[in-house]
C-alpha cells in the first residue's frame, strides 16, 4: 500500500491588484448601440509560455499553473513529490461574507500509470480576502501545494481545478518522470518564496513554492531556488549557470550547500538584473559527481504586461509617458536597466501602496483591446489612428457617424466620405476620423493637432 503525505496551502500573498473595467455601450447618431472595448482588459493568456518552460498551464478563464518537484525519502524505492498549483484570485467567484469576501475552490490531483492510479488528492479550500480590490488580482495570489509519496517511474499527472462559486473548471494532463534518489544525486530544484530545509529524510521540506517559476523585472531583485543534495561529507560545492531560451549564457556563479543531518540543502539566489527579460533556464551541477538538474525561470515586466524585450517595451510606452522619461529608459546601459525600470515604475505609479502600477496595467489593457478592435485599420491595431487615440485617451463618451460629400485624401474611394466623431467630454474635445479606401480610418489634420495636444496632457509624467 502506498502511503500518502499531504500538506496543502491556500495563501493570499500581499501584492498585486488590478483595476478592471466593464464593457460598455455607446450609441451612434442613428441610435444603434456600438460596443466599445472597456478601459481594462482581460489578463493576457500566457499559458503557452508556461508550457514552453515545462510547467503545467491552463488558459483563461480559469487559468492555473502547476509545477512538480521531487525529493529523496528514506527509501530509494519511494520518492517524495511536491505538486504546487498557482491560481489567480481573478479566476474564482467571490461572494460576500460579512465585511470580507470568500471563494471556495476544489483541486483534484491524480498520478496514474497506465490504467492504475498510484496516488490521488481531492481537496476543497476557501480563499478569504479583506477588500473588493483583492478579488481582481492576477498575480500568484493563491498557492495550493501537496506532497505525495510514490515509487520512481513514468506517470501521467492530471490536475483539475473547479471554481465552486461559479461554473468554471479547468483540467490539464502531462507526462512526468519521477526520479529515484541516492547518494551523489541532486533533488529537482524549485523556485520558492520561502523555505526551511529538513534534517531527516522522513520529514517534509517546509517551503512555499512559486509554481509559476517567475519574477518581475525591476520589482524582484533576486529569485530563490531551493535545492537538496544527497551523500556524505560536510559541505557540497555547486556550479550554476543561467542561459536564455537560445542557449546563450547570461550568468554563472558557484555556491556551497551545508550538510544538515541526513542531507545537504540550501537556497540559491539568482539576480534578476543579470537574467534580464524572457525565458531562462538555471542549470545546477555538483562538482563531485557532476550530477546536474535544472529549473525554469520566467522574467516579465509584470503580471499583465506581455512578454517582450526591453527595447520593445520602451516602444510600447510611446503613448504612456513623456519623451524624456522614455529617453532615460532607452539610454540606460544593460546593467542599469533593472534599477532604471524600477525607478520608472515608482515615478509613474498612481497608487504606490500596491505592488503594481495600475495606470500601466490599464494602458496595456487598452493596447490589447485596440489590437482586437482596430485590426482592420492597420496591423497592429494599437498603432492605427483610432487605436492610438483609444490607447492614449481611453474610451470616448460618444461616437457619432456621418457621411458627407467631401474628399479628405487622394486615397478615398468616393466623395461620399464616412466620418466618425469621437467625443471626449472631460477634455471638451471631439476628434474626427475619415474612412479611406480599404476601410482604413484616419484622423483629419485639425484632429491630429488636437490629439497631440491632448495626448501630451494625458501622458504620465
Amino acid at each position: 500500500m502506498l502511503t500518502l503525505s499531504m500538506r496543502s496551502v491556500a495563501l493570499i500573498l500581499l501584492g498585486t491588484t488590478l483595476i478592471s473595467g466593464c464593457a460598455s455601450s455607446r450609441r451612434t447618431a442613428d441610435g444603434n448601440p456600438r460596443a466599445l472595448p472597456a478601459e481594462g482588459a482581460p489578463a493576457p493568456d500566457v499559458s503557452e509560455l508556461y508550457r514552453q518552460i515545462g510547467l503545467m498551464a491552463a488558459p483563461n478563464p480559469l487559468a492555473f499553473v502547476g509545477k512538480v518537484a521531487s525529493f529523496a525519502s528514506t527509501s530509494p524505492d519511494t520518492t517524495l513529490v511536491l505538486v504546487s498549483i498557482s491560481i489567480p484570485n481573478r479566476a474564482l467567484t467571490f461572494s460576500r461574507e460579512g465585511d470580507r469576501y470568500r471563494a471556495p475552490y476544489e483541486v483534484r490531483l491524480a498520478l496514474t500509470r497506465g490504467m492504475a492510479e498510484a496516488a490521488s488528492v481531492n481537496a476543497t479550500e476557501i480563499v478569504r480576502v479583506g477588500s473588493f480590490r483583492e478579488i481582481n488580482r492576477t498575480d500568484e495570489s493563491i498557492i495550493f501545494q501537496h506532497f505525495l509519496r510514490v515509487p520512481p517511474g513514468a506517470y501521467t499527472l492530471s490536475a483539475a481545478v473547479r471554481d465552486v462559486g461559479g461554473s468554471k473548471t479547468a483540467t490539464q494532463q502531462v507526462a512526468i518522470t519521477i526520479p529515484a534518489f541516492g547518494a551523489g544525486k541532486l533533488s529537482i530544484p524549485i523556485l520558492v518564496y520561502e523555505a526551511r530545509g529538513r534534517s531527516t529524510l522522513d520529514s517534509l521540506p517546509k517551503l512555499l513554492a512559486s509554481p509559476r517559476s517567475s519574477a518581475v523585472f525591476g520589482r524582484d531583485s533576486t529569485v530563490a531556488i531551493y535545492l537538496e543534495a544527497y551523500g556524505s561529507g560536510t559541505r557540497l560545492p555547486l556550479d550554476y549557470v543561467v542561459r536564455n531560451d537560445k542557449g546563450a549564457q547570461l550568468w554563472r556563479d558557484s555556491a556551497t550547500l551545508a550538510h544538515n543531518g541526513a542531507l545537504f540543502h540550501g537556497l540559491l539566489n539568482v539576480p534578476i538584473s543579470a537574467v534580464g527579460i524572457g525565458l531562462a533556464n538555471v542549470a545546477l551541477i555538483r562538482r563531485d559527481t557532476r550530477d546536474s538538474v535544472s529549473a525554469p525561470l520566467f522574467v516579465s515586466f509584470g503580471e499583465d504586461i506581455p512578454l517582450m524585450s526591453f527595447e520593445d517595451m520602451v516602444g510600447y510606452l510611446r503613448y504612456f509617458t513623456t519623451s524624456s522619461r522614455l529617453r532615460a529608459l532607452r539610454e540606460a546601459p544593460p546593467e542599469r536597466r533593472a534599477t532604471v525600470w524600477a525607478e520608472f515604475l515608482r515615478a509613474t505609479d498612481p497608487i504606490p501602496e500596491t505592488a503594481t502600477n495600475e495606470e500601466m496595467q490599464a494602458y496595456f489593457g487598452r493596447v490589447q483591446q485596440a489590437n482586437q478592435q482596430f485590426r482592420i485599420d492597420h496591423n497592429p491595431g494599437w498603432l492605427s489612428d483610432r487605436g492610438m487615440v483609444f490607447v492614449s485617451l481611453g474610451e470616448p463618451d460618444q461616437i457619432i457617424e456621418r457621411s458627407i460629400n467631401q474628399t479628405f485624401s487622394p486615397t478615398q474611394a468616393s466623395p461620399n466620405t464616412r466620418l466618425q466623431i469621437w467625443q471626449y467630454r472631460q477634455y471638451d474635445s471631439q476628434l474626427v476620423f475619415y474612412e479611406e479606401m480599404g476601410g482604413r480610418w484616419r484622423l483629419t489634420r485639425p484632429s491630429q493637432a488636437e490629439f497631440l495636444s491632448l495626448s501630451a496632457r494625458k501622458q504620465v509624467r
